[in-house]
């Protein structure tokens, strides 16, 4: 069948009933579509979870099995297993086809993509016959360079179609997808830190639970960086600082806290005062003993780990890139920012705070206070749920269609390469075009 329906109900077969929203009083479906699931996206996913599953939403993530899948469990989400791998590649046409299933079966009323893998799956799989929020959590096309980068950015132009709501993590991220052409409607919410679990507590008392910090003495000035060892996290431009630092503060330590693809290399080059402690459950301990804490990136969204690392009390130095103004105090830019891929100027603003502990406990108040004021976990749980309901209610009023036929996910993607879709197919999903109503949470519409 490929005729369009000519009023609302029209065209409803066992196929597509699914896509009509259940009565008002039913609970909403959820579905999460996640990959990474480690990292600041999957704690951002289990923040979500956690409050929409206690609002009284239906709420299911999809995603590979990883200790994201038992988190999300014990919190008495469903978890349906989505085989796909971190970056796209040759299996993702099987990936996307993996992911229609998962749809299809658990009938969700809104999808909520996050992170450019499943950004890519996912407005692939649904094609805007669904509500779908999509949240980059830093643009992919930041992540490569060249040809790639090139592919990716057009992506992200033409997928935009496919997303109801874009959100946002700053309004740095937003503006940056807006100067790369990308059009459709967005929401800035930024990230936000659990104040219960983020705290501070004396250091030296936690340092003496580290098995790592043995031997080191509870006066030792001790920076730390907590992310993910890989190149967006910037740990090679700490280390390559870190020897100016050593020999003004000889003393001092370095603990990169963390896994990923670049361990080995870096491990090879560090110098003996960098310890590395490996992949951690809870990386509050580590805040908690640092009287800084570094975040080297080359890009970002806005991090969590400078977030996290102010509600433990301490002060942060983070490069320049998106979100990272926005996460701190106004007054904070001048010593606590600095350009990335620059180590001299890393080196000295990390080694001016190593050296003056007034100043580091004055930032240190300041950075929590101004966290608990404008990151709660809370806040940024509320402002998401604004726009699923701001969405759900449009949804509930529009009328319902469908993509002509079936397009594979390797015709979409040959289609971004430059070669044509079937005309129409898809365009009367297209929700970038719908006017939405202004809600309370900030929004700038770009259509």
């Amino acid at each position: 069948m490929s005729s369009s329906p000519s009023a609302p109900g029209a065209f409803v077969t066992e196929e597509t009933a699914h896509l009509h929203l259940p009565p008002a009083k039913a609970r909403r479906r959820v579905l999460h579509l996640t990959q990474p699931v480690d990292g600041g996206v999957a704690r951002v996913v289990t923040d979500l979870v956690r409050a929409q599953l206690a609002d009284g939403l239906d709420v299911s993530v999809a995603c590979p099995n990883s200790r994201l899948t038992e988190d999300l469990r014990a919190l008495g989400a469903k978890v349906a297993h989505w085989p796909a791998t971190r970056s796209p590649g040759p299996t993702i046409v099987r990936e996307v086809r993996h992911l229609a299933g998962v749809i299809a079966e658990l009938r969700p009323d809104l999808v909520h993509a996050h992170s450019a893998k499943a950004g890519l799956a996912g407005r692939l799989a649904v094609r805007g016959r669904i509500p779908t929020v999509f949240q980059p959590h830093a643009w992919s096309f930041e992540a490569v360079a060249g040809g790639t980068a090139a592919l990716a950015l057009r992506w992200e132009r033409w997928a935009a179609r496919w997303a109801a709501r874009m959100v946002c993590v700053s309004e740095a991220e937003r503006a940056t997808g807006e100067r790369a052409g990308i059009t459709g409607r967005w929401t800035v919410v930024p990230n936000g830190i659990d104040p219960e679990r983020f705290r501070p507590a004396a250091a030296g008392t936690v340092r003496a639970g580290l098995a790592a910090l043995a031997g080191i003495s509870p006066a030792t000035p001790l920076a730390v960086c907590v992310g993910r060892l890989c190149r967006q996290k910037g740990q090679d431009v700490l280390l390559r600082a870190w020897d100016a630092v050593a020999q003004r503060v000889p003393d001092a330590r370095l603990v990169l806290v963390g896994d990923g693809p670049d361990h080995d290399r870096l491990r090879q080059d560090a110098p003996d005062s960098v310890l590395f402690t490996g992949a951690v459950a809870d990386a509050s301990p580590w805040y908690q003993a640092a009287d800084l804490v570094v975040l080297p990136s080359r890009w970002e969204g806005m991090a969590l780990a400078p977030l996290e690392a102010m509600a433990c009390g301490r002060p942060v130095v983070l490069t320049d890139v998106d979100g990272a103004r926005e996460s701190l105090p106004s007054s904070f830019a001048a010593r606590c920012l600095v350009p990335p891929e620059k180590p001299a100027a890393l080196a000295c603003a990390v080694t001016e705070l190593l050296l003056d502990p007034s100043l580091r406990e004055s930032l240190g108040n300041r950075g929590r206070r101004h966290v608990l004021s404008t990151h709660d976990v809370r806040h940024t749980a509320e402002q998401v749920a604004d726009v699923y309901r701001d969405l759900l209610g449009t949804w509930a009023a529009t009328q319902w269609t469908r993509p002509s036929r079936t397009a594979e996910p390797a015709q979409v993607l040959g289609a971004e390469r430059g070669k044509p879709l079937d005309a129409g197919r898809g365009t009367e999903a297209n929700p970038t075009t719908r006017r939405v109503e202004p809600t309370q949470h900030r929004e700038s519409i770009h259509s």
